[in-house]
């Protein structure tokens, strides 16, 4: 198998990214006549990238994420500031290798758990080169 890789990018948001948004939301059941128009716009970036120093792009390269819906190409944000939590998708630096994975954390030691069982969990050791690199927020992909 493939290990998955990151591509990595600064988040950019020096233009407002204003796009037409149906802010009462989207039915999932029979259409209201009420709603035939769209009136208020969305800045991407502001809900988004809560905090953009810290805020990076990067686009997913494997499979070891697909039972979390993240897929080969999505693009994930990541934020570097968040403090990683037991179960939250982190973006982790092993062994020189950029990987994403659900991080569980025990009282003795930290796991990288893959979410495809073709991929393998990985115990994190004293002597490997390990670090957090940041806390997945988002992802984005395409539904065709």
């Amino acid at each position: 198998m493939k290990p998955q890789t990151l591509s990595i990018h600064a988040a950019e948001i020096t233009e407002n990214l204003t796009i037409p948004f149906a802010d009462e939301g989207i039915k999932a059941g029979f259409p209201s006549p009420a709603q035939d128009y769209v009136e208020h716009g969305i800045d991407l970036n502001k809900v988004l990238i809560k905090h953009p120093s810290s805020t990076f792009f990067a686009r997913v390269d494997g499979h070891s994420m697909q039972n979390s819906l993240i897929l080969d190409g999505d693009i994930v944000i990541i934020d570097k500031s968040l403090e990683p939590r037991d179960g939250c998708k982190v973006v982790a630096f092993i062994d020189g290798e950029y990987v994403m994975k659900t991080i569980k954390i025990l009282k003795d030691k930290i796991l990288l758990i893959p979410e495809n069982p073709d991929y393998q969990t990985i115990t994190v050791t004293p002597d490997q080169q390990f670090t957090i690199w940041g806390v997945a927020t988002y992802v984005i992909h395409k539904l065709y």
